[in-house]
């Protein structure tokens, strides 16, 4: 890797010297595609790594806000995000781009699995050789400060995994997304990063959605929304489900040449997430045991995180795992209110993708993960059966994370089942905020009349009061940190649906004031900041937003 230091970049052609596009120099460009990039209709890809894709830019580009985090770890000057040719570019307009920069991005296909099984009905052509980046084009690839990070446009237009649609991503959606991974990488948990994004004054499309104040799960109108584009940054993009495409084409024997191209991603992959922890003199056989152990030990430790600040990815299908194991792709994601273990905020998702589920949803992502992998293992009975037992470990390895998480999270020097057990009971009983109670549990409350605040009704049972008054005497009896060391694990602020949608309606009239503001504050939520901040977002959720569509239950295209 090259030793690309720097401390600043201040324009474009700065940016430039730092490009590396090491997923197009040493894997395969789909042999059926048209060179220019013009490959935006649907249509079935066979073979190859990726499709080479012109993006489409949005009309009259504005902007609205970047991550001031991340411009600062990249070396980027704040004042790059309001450059032309920089608006441009993250705009999806690369037709001016100068080389060593290249004009040309790429989507790439990958396989559908949900909750374990196989998917192929998703694909237009029931093949599973059309789904993949429908509306994300990667567009640059560089190494700044000795870290390699991949840039992909989210809503620049269609690609061949497209399915018909228009490629475009809805300026709701895109706030949503962007202040996300801004609010995730906060929290301390691997997430992809935010970089900049930009609205247009003139482009609109038309989306599904729910009348005002619904109670329905499914949308009951045609909108008008404001398109937008959000670059997303990562080391890569690997997804699980990329891994599974080229891992299914092995297994079927698809084409002459599908196990090398299974061998190829997988080792790309190996060098793009994993080069420190996996030798590159080692056997196949070897990185890719050593691949699964050290995936199962990042997604593990992911999920576990998830439920530590109440966060549900709704939609964790093998396709939203990142073979880096971080977190990918908020669509219909939610950071929980009341406490439920079955809460789920996507229409479509189910018991198998709610809150507490998380961890068995993983499994089976993780199963799917080890089935791809397994082509490459045939001739070999030894590597076949360590891979096996390494899959069938994943749920004692899942167990022990989250019982290390709830130890810390509760500030014990062990995990005690029966506490635990008994909070449960408690805060759904008592009608919970999730992430108000750990947080006045974090200030380690005399009695219970301190944790009120964040039930949603009045305890007046007395049996229940003496319950909680028990348990609180108990965990302080085994409490073994201080309050300020609950505090670093129990934020005080999460990115709540209904904080969202105030901030969306007013960008959709052209005030981003409010996602401004959400930025700033999700970007510190382990702190106290303000009274004003808390006054306004240390709330429980007003009564008249449950059950309301849009804000307590999204569709897949929020």
């Amino acid at each position: 890797m090259k030793n690309n230091t720097i401390k600043n970049i201040n324009t474009i052609d700065e940016l430039a010297k730092f490009a590396d596009y090491s997923f197009l120099n040493t894997l395969v460009c789909d042999p059926l595609a048209n060179q220019d990039g013009q490959n935006h209709n649907p249509r079935e890809v066979f073979n190859g790594h990726y499709v080479p894709v012109t993006p489409t830019a949005i009309k009259d580009p504005i902007y609205i806000t970047h991550s001031k985090t991340f411009f600062k770890e990249l070396g980027f000057a704040d004042s790059l995000a309001k450059n032309e040719e920089f608006i441009k570019m993250f705009s999806g307009d690369t037709s001016n781009i100068k080389k060593p920069l290249k004009n040309i991005g790429w989507a790439t296909g990958y396989a559908l699995s949900i909750y374990g099984t196989e998917y192929y009905m998703q694909c237009p052509f029931q093949t599973g050789n059309g789904y993949g980046d429908g509306r994300a084009i990667s567009i640059l690839e560089a190494v700044i400060n000795n870290k390699r990070w991949e840039f992909q446009l989210k809503g620049a237009g269609r690609t061949p995994y497209c399915r018909g649609a228009d490629g475009r991503a809805v300026l709701r959606s895109s706030i949503r997304e962007f202040l996300a991974q801004e609010h995730m990488y906060a929290l301390g948990i691997p997430t992809s990063r935010s970089l900049s994004l930009y609205t247009s004054k003139t482009e609109t499309v038309t989306r599904p959605w729910f009348n005002e104040n619904s109670y329905s799960r499914d949308p009951e109108r045609m909108i008008e929304e404001n398109v937008a584009i959000s670059t997303r940054v990562a080391p890569s993009f690997i997804r699980v489900g990329q891994l599974e495409l080229f891992g299914r084409r092995a297994r079927k024997k698809e084409h002459p040449k599908a196990l090398e191209e299974l061998e190829q991603l997988v080792l790309h992959a190996i060098k793009r997430e994993y080069q420190d922890e996996i030798d590159e003199n080692s056997s196949i056989e070897e990185k890719v045991i050593l691949l699964a152990l050290k995936f199962r030990e990042r997604l593990t430790s992911l999920v576990s995180n998830w439920i530590r600040v109440g966060y549900c990815q709704g939609n964790f299908n093998s396709d939203n795992t990142a073979v880096g194991g971080f977190t990918l792709d908020f669509g219909p994601f939610g950071f929980i209110d009341i406490f439920d273990p079955e809460y789920q905020p996507w229409t479509g998702g189910g018991l198998h993708f709610s809150f507490f589920n998380q961890p068995e949803a993983a499994r089976k992502n993780f199963n799917s993960f080890c089935s791809a992998l397994m082509p490459l293992l045939e001739s070999n009975q030894n590597a076949l059966d360590n891979l096996a037992g390494i899959r069938s470990g994943f749920a004692k390895e899942m167990n022990e994370k989250m019982e290390k998480m709830w130890t810390s999270k509760l500030g014990l020097k062990k995990y005690d089942e029966k506490l635990f057990n008994e909070l449960m009971h408690l805060m759904l009983k008592s009608e919970t905020d999730y992430t108000m109670f750990f947080r006045e549990l974090s200030s380690i409350p005399k009695d219970i009349s301190s944790l009120e605040i964040s039930f949603y009704r009045k305890i007046n049972d007395k049996e229940l009061q003496n319950r909680w008054n028990k348990w609180l005497e108990t965990w302080k009896s085994k409490l073994s940190v201080s309050s300020e060391d609950l505090k670093t694990v129990n934020p005080k602020y999460t990115l709540k649906e209904w904080f969202l949608v105030e901030a969306y309606e007013k960008a959709n009239n052209g005030d981003y004031s409010l996602i401004l503001e959400l930025q700033e504050i999700m970007t510190k939520p382990y702190l106290e900041q303000s009274k004003q901040v808390e006054e306004k977002y240390y709330l429980k959720k007003p009564s008249n937003y449950f059950g309301v569509a849009g804000i307590s239950h999204i569709t897949c295209s929020s």
